[in-house]
């Protein structure tokens, strides 16, 4: 069985066109998740999947490996997904989706994330989440809440703020979704093959498809925050902390 990071990168976004080649701290922002999904010891390989030449030509000009993909997917699983396919990889195979946006995953957060799928052959996808540290955001839509059960297996995905608190009594921990996932490749062909459900259209949130097929996610709470770069404005904030 091999572990293997894809880094799914498109260069047309809609709020931050060509952010995959933004300068951070002297590098384009995609070097910088290759990087550090490289630094750990779990990933036997790291692939950029993109859309776009220029990507290519940047992964491969500081040594990293890119792969070619179609420009008409909707979504990141979708290229995942096809990047696998052209990897070859077996169907035991774990595909690791790091997002080409977040320059600062840290590599045990990774570790963390895959660790579900190699305790247990019944768990086909895994995901992360972080505490809460400001209820304020809890607020912000943008700011995807997760309720997991006993096991920590999802009980759902959502943009407002769950579970409702209602008082007397301690309130609950609120537990906010981190967007990196860990497949079994015999499940992502199946995942990008099944119909989005109504939950997933109302909410428009992916992950929220393996639940309504009755497919579990596996939740691992993880200490290691790992901050998107969604703007310019996102970019600026991160540039602030050198």
């Amino acid at each position: 069985m091999r572990i293997v990071g894809i880094i799914p990168a498109r260069y047309g976004s809609t709020r931050f066109p060509g952010k995959p080649l933004a300068e951070l701290w002297g590098k384009p922002l995609i070097q910088h998740v290759w990087e550090r999904a490289r630094a750990g010891r779990l990933l036997d390989e790291v692939v950029v999947a993109t859309d776009d030449e220029r990507i290519l030509r940047t992964v491969e000009g500081f040594g990293g490996k890119a792969l070619l993909t179609s420009p008409e997917h909707t979504c990141g699983t979708e290229r995942l997904a096809e990047a696998a396919r052209l990897l070859k990889l077996a169907d035991e195979d774990l595909v690791v989706n790091i997002q080409g946006d977040q320059p600062l995953v840290a590599p045990e957060a990774l570790e963390e994330l895959v660790r579900p799928l190699l305790l247990s052959s019944e768990i086909p996808m895994a995901t992360l989440a972080v505490p809460f540290e400001n209820p304020e955001d809890l607020k912000d839509p943008n700011r995807v809440k997760v309720v997991v059960d006993r096991e920590g297996r999802a009980l759902y995905f959502s943009r407002a703020p769950i579970p409702y608190f209602r008082p007397p009594g301690p309130a609950p921990r609120y537990l906010r979704h981190i967007g990196l996932y860990a497949y079994r490749r015999e499940f992502l062909d199946l995942f990008v093959k099944l119909p989005p459900g109504e939950l997933e259209r109302a909410e428009k949130l992916e992950q929220l498809r393996a639940l309504e097929n009755g497919y579990p996610i596996a939740v691992s709470i993880t200490p290691y925050e790992c901050p998107e770069v969604d703007t310019p404005e996102d970019l600026e904030r991160l540039k602030a902390l050198s």
